[in-house]
């Protein structure tokens, strides 16, 4: 798997160490994310994304901070709130919910973004900016996977396992897009030093050129 589980406790652990001495609400709320492993901020997009109901992309200051809330974010409503003003920028009382997210991701390098849609490119085999299970037949070979060679999974099985490890704990659709998937690997990205040791990485799991 891509993003390897010693990366993940490896960040996890470091997120809560630097969230003790971190006063910055930004970074905080983002180390809290990181805390929860690769899939955390996503899985915050994902909260989000429930409680927009009119699909209007924004939220309002209650939605915010229910949805904080709804993902066991330990925060102070003060904080909170302060955090709400300062995504708002233009003082509508709404924040961009995709531009929230960007900013919350822990910044990567234009080639590890680079390597990171190249590995979607080549797994979305029908282009429509979705991974599903469809699309990884002859992409992803199950052969190798354990449960698939004792026999406990079929081949969808061990596809929609590996789809799971991308998309949000609590909200599992089998799909992937792509902002989902980046947001995944800006949490892996979090975890490596080097870009050369990222894209290496990225390049094996994923047999790129």
């Amino acid at each position: 798997m891509a993003g390897t589980s010693r990366h993940d406790r490896e960040m996890a652990i470091s997120a809560k160490k630097q969230l003790a001495n971190c006063s910055d609400p930004i970074e905080r709320l983002r180390l809290q994310c990181l805390a929860r492993g690769s899939a955390g901020i996503k899985g915050l997009g994902r909260t989000f994304r429930i409680m927009d109901d009119d699909n209007s992309r924004t939220l309002d200051m209650k939605e915010f901070l229910k949805g904080l809330s709804d993902y066991g974010v330990l925060i102070e409503k003060e904080e909170a709130m302060n955090l709400f003003q300062q995504f708002d920028k233009d003082g509508s009382g709404l924040i961009d919910f995709d531009e929230f997210l960007i900013t919350l991701r822990p910044p990567m390098s234009n080639a590890r973004k680079e390597v990171v849609l190249q590995a979607f490119k080549k797994l979305d085999k029908t282009g429509d900016g979705v991974i599903t299970i469809e699309d990884l037949r002859g992409v992803y070979n199950v052969k190798h996977h354990p449960k698939y060679r004792n026999g406990e999974w079929t081949e969808d099985q061990v596809f929609r396992k590996f789809l799971d490890s991308f998309d949000s704990p609590d909200d599992k659709d089998g799909k992937v897009t792509k902002e989902e998937f980046l947001n995944y690997y800006s949490g892996v990205s979090a975890s490596i030093d080097t870009d050369i040791y990222f894209i290496l990485m990225m390049k094996n799991a994923w047999k790129l050129d």
